[in-house]
């Protein structure tokens, strides 16, 4: 019953205990060497990312060196936003399935009801307790799923921005030291090249992020997307009708599980909302991957066998992959990368980098899909006279 109770739309007590136990194995804290070295890494980074791009704002980003139990809990904070904005379109969705019109009859007389019976630890039992039942349920569950998604994302991330997640705190540049170190043994790749690469990419996002109006917009959508989410009643009862609170086995399951709670509720109004979420993070992807390489081309002789294998570990995320495609709605797949480094290189192949860094001037420089497929529609958009490569 306590696991049930929650103040609010998310149980966050339930979502740290998940997060910190999925995130838990094999994790440690950063070696005493490791955080100066990776510091000075990412300080560098930063400079060589501002002369590319631009932006100084990111300059003075805060450098963090994390176990993936310190990404779990920042992402638990920096995701609170958007993911109880996911539980209100949970909670209109239990509101219908809830409904009896009959009650509202003021045509008829008023029938002494009695309270339903209780079942194990003193829940409604009986078919009307169910939008009761899924009122207390829904949080714990909601915590549950959050917890999964943030910790297995934690077992997977190298740094903070692995994905263009919906967060609004301050742009900070991070390492996650036990997956570097697991990553660079798989690969067999030299340590300083490989982190010198993760903290340029890293230094790209920051960059990305430290322009004033990015991560409100990424939030934005991510609020739409989240907030379009429908459900037909009929579905969400068959889908839940069965369930046993009192059974750990079978709600252990359904929490593990992203689409057992939010798959009846897809509809066009959501696809469409998660595909404007979509064509914003492929452009950001897009850039992030096409300043990385140039400036680790430059300075990194490795560049090419690291960037393909950061590239790789980027979309083979597992079990991650689905909580984050079921809750949030990003399912960035390689196809939707390579779109964004395509439009990005066509834009600098027509008006050089400079050209390019114009994304960042206003919100409305941002491509529409089908610019993204023809860059020099944009740059016509945009009155940047094109020159010939």
């Amino acid at each position: 019953m306590r696991m049930l109770q929650s103040p609010g739309p998310v149980n966050w007590e339930v979502a740290a205990q998940v997060a910190a136990v999925v995130a838990g194995e094999g994790d440690r804290s950063p070696e005493a060497g490791e955080r100066p070295q990776l510091e000075d890494l990412a300080r560098a980074a930063l400079t060589h990312v501002v002369g590319e791009t631009g932006i100084t704002l990111a300059a003075g980003a805060p450098v963090r060196v994390l176990s993936r139990g310190d990404w779990a809990r920042l992402h638990l904070d920096a995701l609170r936003p958007v993911l109880e904005l996911l539980a209100g379109a949970l909670e209109r969705a239990l509101d219908e399935t809830g409904g009896d019109d009959d009650l509202d009859d003021p045509s008829g007389p008023e029938t002494p009801t009695e309270p339903p019976p209780a079942g194990p630890f003193g829940l409604p039992i009986g078919p009307d307790a169910f939008a009761g039942i899924m009122g207390l349920m829904a949080p714990m569950l909601l915590g549950m799923q959050a917890g999964s998604m943030i910790g297995h994302l934690a077992r997977h991330a190298l740094g903070r921005y692995d994905l263009p997640l919906p967060t609004r705190d301050t742009p900070s540049l991070c390492f996650v030291a036990p997956n570097l170190a697991a990553f660079e043994e798989e690969w067999s790749l030299p340590r300083d090249e490989l982190r010198f690469t993760v903290a340029i990419h890293e230094a790209v996002r920051v960059a990305e992020r430290s322009v004033p109006w990015v991560q409100d917009h990424l939030a934005r959508l991510a609020g739409e997307f989240v907030s379009a989410y429908e459900i037909d009643a009929d579905a969400f009862t068959a889908r839940f009708g069965e369930i046993d609170p009192s059974d750990p086995e079978a709600m252990q399951a359904m929490a593990g599980d992203p689409d057992a709670l939010l798959g009846a509720m897809e509809t066009p109004r959501l696809r469409a909302a998660g595909d404007r979420l979509l064509d914003v993070a492929l452009v950001l992807e897009g850039y992030a991957d096409t300043v990385s390489a140039r400036i680790t081309d430059r300075l990194v002789p490795g560049a090419g066998r690291i960037e393909e294998a950061v590239r790789r570990h980027r979309i083979e995320r597992g079990e991650a992959e689905r909580f984050i495609e079921g809750l949030l709605g990003l399912r960035l797949r390689r196809e939707h990368y390579e779109r964004g480094r395509a439009f990005c290189l066509g834009v600098v192949e027509r008006a050089g980098p400079e050209g390019l860094n114009r994304l960042w001037e206003t919100e409305a420089h941002l491509p529409t899909p089908a610019e993204i497929d023809a860059p020099g529609l944009w740059l016509a958009r945009i009155d940047l006279p094109t020159s010939s490569a």
